[in-house]
């Protein structure tokens, strides 16, 4: 039976979004779950949640090429089938050394769905629609965090923490049926698996080159500091505006990059947007540690904030396609996206969680704005190298 694009479409955001909450079960849970692990640092627990990226970051250029050699359809089933079981394990909060273990191990699930499905949408989208879907895709991951902040915050203060991992767990579980109701069988694919050696000169070729590195270089910076503000900035905050601030700054984040980002491109070259937003949010960095302590003044700095690290997000997958003109160029730049993106994950949390307990406010204005600066510096070098053809 052939299904219509915009239910496979909107199936395989709805996978995504259930990918996006292996970060964000943790994450807006944090302060809870450290009751749990008494004894345990914050570095510690920001690993729980930045963990699931560390598979991403070892396979994420090459994980394209596995999928498409295993099939789509069944590596998306048994992905979202992979993360229901984990997310019932972890339900239990077993020791700690136990559950970064779970963790790690649910990377090779939350590495799959994100490389499997923007793939899908972009062949099933119509060619007219097919920006549409994409800018869709883009947003599964704030769409997830604020949706998990504003129902599965409540879920697990009325039922226990657990009750969140086996609503996740079920969801999980739901969509992989849906998967594998809506996604034709995937067709026998003959391609040899590829050699390590050429995996590895896959690397080479990726990073090498100003184009294809550009836009994951200054990704990267951003995924340093998005996730782990979402993390930690609303405890950080505390008091009434906690839950508020939880949901508001994804949302926020994904409400300017489909509005004022997306029509500022059709004027400004997506790398100059990626820098114009490094630059503002250098500026809200500075207000909300300016106004700490100040009620709504801090809070709608920390939503600019929020905003500007948006305009990062879109305009970065913008300057892909803007800056490689082929499909396989953009295949491969939209790898090292991933792997640098998950290297940005894995580390962030645990980095702002260490800058916290040595300095507090301070340190977390610094975790802004020293990325920030580097992603605005990486895209004048790597511009420069363009402009003389260094590849």
């Amino acid at each position: 039976m052939n299904r219509s694009p915009l239910i496979i479409i909107l199936v395989l955001w709805g996978a995504g979004l259930g990918a996006a909450a292996q970060f964000g079960k943790i994450s807006i849970l944090f302060d809870r779950i450290a009751s749990h692990y008494p004894g345990a640092g914050q570095v510690t627990l920001g690993l729980v949640v930045s963990v699931v990226g560390l598979i991403g970051l070892v396979f994420g250029t090459t994980a394209g090429l596995l999928v498409q050699r295993l099939g789509y359809r069944r590596v998306l089933v048994w992905a979202l089938g992979a993360g229901a079981v984990l997310s019932a394990l972890e339900a239990s909060f077993p020791p700690l050394p136990a559950l970064l273990a779970l963790r790690a191990i649910e990377g090779f699930s939350h590495l799959a769905i994100v490389v499997a499905a923007p793939v899908l949408i972009a062949q099933t989208a119509p060619l007219r629609h097919q920006g549409l879907a994409m800018t869709l895709w883009s947003s599964f991951f704030a769409v997830s965090f604020a949706l998990t902040a504003a129902l599965g915050r409540p879920l697990a203060l009325a039922w226990g923490d657990g009750a969140l991992f086996l609503a996740h767990a079920g969801y999980m579980a739901v969509f992989a049926g849906f998967i594998w109701a809506v996604l034709p069988k995937d067709s026998p694919e003959s391609t040899p698996f590829p050699k390590v050696s050429a995996l590895l000169r896959q690397h080479v070729t990726i990073y090498r080159s100003a184009r294809l590195a550009a836009p994951a270089m200054g990704f990267f910076c951003y995924t340093l500091t998005y996730v782990a503000l979402l993390t930690l900035l609303p405890p950080m905050i505390g008091g009434p505006h906690q839950a508020f601030i939880a949901t508001a700054m994804p949302l926020v984040s994904i409400a300017v990059s489909l509005t004022f980002g997306v029509w500022l491109l059709r004027w400004v070259p997506a790398v100059r947007m990626v820098q114009a937003g490094f630059a503002t949010s250098v500026l809200a960095a500075l207000c909300l540690w300016g106004f700490w302590g100040q009620d709504w003044p801090m809070v709608f700095a920390a939503l600019g904030l929020a905003g500007m690290l948006g305009v990062v997000q879109g305009a970065s997958f913008a300057a892909v396609a803007q800056l490689n003109a082929t499909g396989e160029a953009r295949a491969r730049a939209a790898g090292a996206i991933a792997q640098l993106g998950n290297l940005g994950t894995t580390s962030g949390t645990p980095l702002l969680a260490l800058l916290i307990a040595g300095q507090d406010v301070p340190g977390m204005a610094l975790f802004v704005v020293i990325p920030s600066v580097i992603g605005i510096v990486v895209h004048q070098v790597q511009a420069r190298r363009r402009l003389f053809d260094v590849t």
